[in-house]
């Protein structure tokens, strides 16, 4: 495919598009970080860049609602890596409306100005969780999508919405399909913060919800390492490519993996408000990630039990700091 140089990254001020913004800055690509606006003038995570990095990409805040905004930002770039979304699942219950602004109409504004500007490749991210409980394992890109959660049900929009986009005007978009990201910067929405920033408050007891299901952690470098196959690969047009590390683990041995890490062994207790309704939980999840293999030469370099570890040392190592941890709030559930 031509040299695609300069890139917009959408949802660059959060965990992953942050890890990202950094990995292409120097990998030698232009990046324009698309932030979400605040009166702050605050850029998320990129306020705190690897020093490698600063001032060495562009910034533009805007709203991926605003059609204007979001084609404005596109102007001059090569390809897209769109990452805005709405993510947490107990909010998506709360305030669903939110959901459908941002991450169905708010990823038919980057397709949009994609086509009207004829940028060569999208890279549309999705979720392990348009999948629900799994009906098969492992789980392959043919699996049935079953929204579970207005979350889920949002994003299997928004991946419909980007496969026709393909399908009737011949845009390039290709679909990274992400099972659970895990590493430094993530939001105490998720679990494995959830569950460091306890630990590491010297908590003798931790409060989650449910402990039984089982997810496919995926390291934020490998998840990184698969959005970069993707912009460089013309083998992921029209298709949707899981991400994952084809290793399943419950929540509970998760716990137990991260006491032994830091030394402690405080014990969980069951927390009702963390608990989704039983018919929204998922149950289940682990990837089969041969699909990535095959079209884009991708493996995760964190798989299995020691990469697993190895990845939740990097992870409590960087929560472990206190300046790091000083913004997370240890003692209050975060939706």
């Amino acid at each position: 495919m031509t040299r695609i140089r300069k890139v917009l990254v959408t949802g660059a001020d959060g965990f992953i598009g942050s890890h990202l913004t950094e990995e292409l800055v120097r990998r030698g690509y232009d990046v324009r970080a698309f932030v979400m606006y605040n009166s702050f003038n605050s850029w998320g995570w990129l306020d705190h860049a690897a020093a490698d990095v600063q001032g060495k990409f562009e910034v533009f805040a805007g709203d991926i609602r605003d059609p204007h905004g979001v084609s404005e930002a596109m102007k001059g770039c090569d390809a897209v890596l769109h990452l805005a979304a709405l993510i947490a699942i107990p909010y998506s219950y709360h305030s669903p409306d939110t959901y459908v602004d941002t991450n169905i109409k708010g990823t038919l504004n980057v397709l949009q100005a994609a086509r009207n500007q004829g940028v060569r490749k999208v890279v549309h991210t999705s979720t392990s969780e348009v999948y629900g409980t799994a009906l098969y394992v492992p789980i392959d890109e043919k699996h049935p999508l079953q929204g579970q959660s207005p979350y889920s049900a949002s994003k299997i929009g928004a991946d419909q919405m980007a496969l026709s986009f393909y399908r009737s005007f011949e845009l390039p978009v290709g679909i990274i399909r992400p099972f659970n990201t895990y590493g430094p910067r993530q939001s105490a929405r998720a679990v494995i913060p959830t569950i460091i920033t306890q630990l590491a408050a010297g908590k003798e007891s931790i409060r989650l919800g449910a402990i039984h299901p089982t997810r496919d952690f995926n390291y934020v470098k490998d998840t990184v390492r698969g959005f970069i196959h993707m912009l460089e690969s013309d083998q992921c047009i029209g298709e949707v490519i899981n991400i994952g590390s084809n290793f399943e683990v419950s929540i509970e041995d998760t716990v137990a993996f991260l006491q032994e890490i830091l030394g402690t062994d405080a014990e969980i207790v069951s927390d009702d408000v963390r608990i989704r309704p039983s018919l929204s939980e998922v149950e289940r999840l682990w990837a089969d990630n041969r699909k990535a293999s095959e079209l884009l030469s991708w493996q995760p370099e964190f798989a299995g039990v020691e990469g697993f570890k190895r990845g939740l040392r990097e992870t409590a190592e960087w929560f472990v700091d206190p300046i790091n941890r000083s913004g997370y709030k240890a003692g209050i559930y975060n939706i």
